[in-house]
Order: C-alpha cells, then sequence, then structure tokens
C-alpha cells in the first residue's frame, strides 16, 4: 500500500450501498463506518486466521477480530470442521437435540463454577434473560449497572441509560441505577440506600483494569447482604481471563453469569449461566411462578453448539489462554516502546490485561483525543494494520506482532509532527471518528 496515496475505493462504494439497505451501514455500531477515519473504512471480502482482504485486494493483520469474538482466528481448522460435521446431521429441529446435552455438560465442565446452562445467540439477550430472572427471584424492580463499562444489553433497562435512549419510555431507564468500578464503599452506600429495591448487581468483574484486592469478595458480600443477584457479564473476560472466566480466575462466584464472544469463534451462541436455584425458576420443575427466561427458535443450533465445544476443547488442550497472554505481552512492550522512541510515549498508550489491549490516544493537553485516534487509525490501515484495539487473537504469529510494531512506530512519527503542529487536522483525511454512543447522528 502507497502510505500517502492510500485509498479504498471499492469500500467506499460498498459502504454507501450498505447504508441504502441497512441502518446505520452494518449491523453492529461498533462496525460503522463512522468509528474509522473519513472514506478509509474497510468492507471485508475474507479472512483466514489473524489476516483479513479488504473489497480492494488490501491485507491487514487484523486485530479486535469479531469485535473480540474470533479469539481463534478466522476459520479455525477445528471449529469449521466441527460445524462442518454438524450440517450435515440437520440443525434444528422440533425437540431439543442430543447435542444440547453434549454442549451443556462441556460448558459446566469449563465453567465448573456453575450449575446449570441456557444457551443463546447473543449476549444482549442471555444478559436480560438474567436480570429478568433477578428481578423475578427477588420481587424488586432496580438494576443496577457498573457505570465504568460501556455496554450490556440492547434492551431497554439499559439502552434507557446511555446517550441514545430515543424510543425508551424513561419510567423504565429510570429502574436502572449505576455504580462505579473498584469503588466498594461506593457500592455499599447504593445498597445501603436503596437495597430493599435492587434486584441485581451487573457488572464485568475486570475489564481495562484489575479488580482491586477484595473488591469482587467485597461485591459478593454485599450481594448476599442485602439479598441482591450478583451478575457477571464474562463477555469478554470469558476464555480471554481463563477457560473458566474471570469467576475462574479470581475465585468469585457469581449468582449468575453471562458468556459469549470466544464461546463461538465467531459462530453465534451465547450462555446463560449460575446457580441451580435460580435458574431453576425458568424451567419446569419447581413450584413457584414461571419466569419466561430464554426461549428462542435457534438458540440451540446444533452447528453453534458444536463450534463451541470445539472452541472449548482447543483452549482446554491448546493452552490459547496462555498463548493470548503472551502475545499480548510481546505487542503491549513493542508499542510502548516504538511510541517512546518517537517521543510519544505519554500519549498513545496501551492498557489492559494482555489478552485484552486496547490503545489510547491523548492530545498535547494529555486528553484523550477522537481526532488524534482518526490520525493514529489512518497511518495503521496505511501500514496494514486493522486495529480499532489491540485485542490479539492467537492466530498471530510473533512476525505479525512485530511488524505491528514497526507500523505503529511509522504512526507514531506522524503523531510527534501533529503534536508538534499543536493540529492533527492535516494528517486526519477528513471528519474525526466518532463515539458510538451519542445522541445525534
Amino acid at each position: 500500500m502507497a502510505t500517502e496515496e492510500f485509498s479504498l475505493p471499492r469500500s467506499r462504494a460498498a459502504n454507501e450501498r450498505l447504508h441504502e439497505l441497512v441502518p446505520g451501514g452494518a449491523h453492529t455500531y461498533a462496525k460503522g463506518d463512522d468509528q474509522y477515519p473519513q472514506d478509509l473504512a474497510p468492507v471485508i471480502s475474507r479472512g483466514h486466521g489473524a489476516h483479513v482482504w479488504d473489497v480492494d485486494g488490501n491485507r491487514y493483520i487484523e486485530y479486535g477480530s469479531g469485535l473480540r469474538s474470533v479469539s481463534l482466528g478466522h476459520a479455525h481448522p477445528r471449529v469449521t470442521e466441527a460445524v462442518r460435521r454438524q450440517l450435515d446431521r440437520g440443525g434444528n429441529f422440533v425437540r431439543p437435540s442430543v447435542v444440547e446435552i453434549e454442549a451443556a455438560e462441556r460448558f459446566l465442565a469449563t465453567v465448573p463454577t456453575a450449575q446449570m446452562v441456557k444457551f443463546a445467540k447473543n449476549g444482549s439477550d442471555a444478559t436480560t434473560a438474567a436480570v429478568r430472572l433477578a428481578r423475578a427471584a427477588t420481587g424488586r424492580q432496580r438494576v443496577a449497572v457498573c457505570a465504568d463499562q460501556p455496554f450490556f444489553s440492547v434492551d431497554d433497562w439499559f439502552i434507557g441509560t446511555t446517550p441514545m435512549p430515543a424510543g425508551v419510555p424513561p419510567v423504565t431507564g429510570d429502574l436502572t441505577v449505576t455504580f462505579p468500578y473498584g469503588d466498594l464503599a461506593a457500592a455499599a452506600e447504593l445498597l445501603g440506600s436503596l437495597g430493599d429495591e435492587i434486584a441485581c448487581l451487573v457488572l464485568e468483574p475486570a475489564t481495562h483494569t484489575e479488580p482491586p484486592p477484595g473488591y469482587l469478595a467485597g461485591l459478593r458480600a454485599l450481594a448476599d447482604r442485602h439479598g441482591c443477584v450478583l451478575v457477571f457479564d464474562e463477555m469478554i473476560t470469558g476464555f480471554r481471563w481463563s477457560e473458566a472466566g474471570a469467576q475462574g480466575l479470581y475465585g468469585v462466584v457469581p449468582d449468575l453469569s453471562t458468556f459469549g464472544k470466544a464461546l463461538g469463534n465467531g459462530f453465534a451462541v451465547s450462555a446463560l449461566a449460575g446457580r441451580r436455584e435460580l435458574m431453576e425458576r425458568g424451567g419446569l420443575r419447581h413450584r413457584g411462578e414461571r419466569v419466561f427466561l430464554l426461549s428462542t427458535t435457534h438458540g440451540a443450533e446444533t452447528h453453534a453448539l458444536a463450534a463451541a465445544m470445539a472452541v472449548q476443547a482447543v483452549y482446554a488442550e491448546e493452552g490459547v489462554t496462555a498463548r493470548l497472554h503472551a502475545l499480548g505481552d510481546r505487542l503491549a512492550a513493542g508499542v510502548r516502546e516504538a511510541a517512546s522512541g518517537m517521543g510519544v510515549g505519554d500519549h498513545v498508550l496501551v492498557r489492559g490485561r494482555s489478552s485484552n489491549l486496547v490503545f489510547v490516544t491523548l492530545d498535547e493537553r494529555g486528553q484523550p483525543s477522537q481526532p488524534y485516534r482518526t490520525l493514529f487509525l489512518r497511518r495503521l490501515l496505511a501500514g496494514g494494520v486493522l486495529a480499532p484495539s489491540f485485542v490479539v487473537s492467537s492466530a498471530l504469529s510473533e512476525d505479525d506482532v512485530d511488524r505491528t510494531v514497526a507500523v505503529v512506530a511509522e504512526a507514531c512519527a506522524v503523531y510527534r509532527k501533529a503534536l508538534d503542529a499543536g493540529d492533527p487536522a492535516p494528517w486526519t483525511g477528513g471528519r474525526a471518528v466518532r463515539p458510538v454512543f451519542r445522541r445525534r447522528a
């Protein structure tokens, strides 16, 4: 690719066509072309391993694959073969398949802190089911979510709290309250004032920062004391922190937890798991009021469950989580060295667990900057690196990582010029990238 004359004419045309056919031009807001520099949002043709090709024929080293879902790399042979075998046996029946038994047994062996599991197709459905179950079990209406974490569900109980609440009755959003991550005293204060109204605490057990010592255990104790349900959103931490998720790593057992993303390596499968006493309320073998927990036509498609079982086998047998951490360590060290060497070590930062790295772009005043993010993304794309984050997949090679670091160094050289000029605009190529959650288009 030519660095200064880089353009994507076919991708631009494809993006225009997408906007004519699909609201937002993508089926996930985080994949929208507003998340990339103007006229430089690649439309993907195919992927293999840690590489993707766009419709213009450009090849990229890819990070954050499938919004963190493709942790083994695209078209992983063991996963695709498991899916292929199942496709010849039928995908959906009028009664449960034996595959549902096998998949549940495999999942509960992988996540032994859970006693029952129910599968779905996406994380929002699973997390909303956890909220509904908590409300039914406690008889309370309020939900407390972590304010410092960006996303839990597409459903009204969460979207009503975001800068995009259009279409959500205010009364629905008002039932959701927030607490800051890592501040046990704040959670205790919230429960002290509203404890008899709060059905559940919902949070990712870890994100870009590790939980402070005793924090998760403290939340567990607070939930027990106030009679509310502790829900861990393990969509990202599941498998990337450990095969059993963050709960397996940190040793704190939630009442309910939700998994997705890496569970299917790109195939649509998610899971709600937890204590039998709670989960059984959505079943048939109890005497209480029934809870409409999860009931999805495609929730137990056999090929997706086969993918999930194959993913879990690969993680267990090939030490994938350890490899993700090793690759992330190499990448983080290289990026920090490159940024420091170009004099922008205080402006281009890498944060997060090694298996789940993000980068932060700061302006001359040390404040997060979308224009500088735009500059950085543009230089990465020009160098053949597609990286809305630095989240690794196990398909990356050390050469891929080293090549990425070299491209980052080139990007940082341009970043330094922009800082010296006090203005990134000459290097952004147009409008800046924009946050997903915003009130106006």
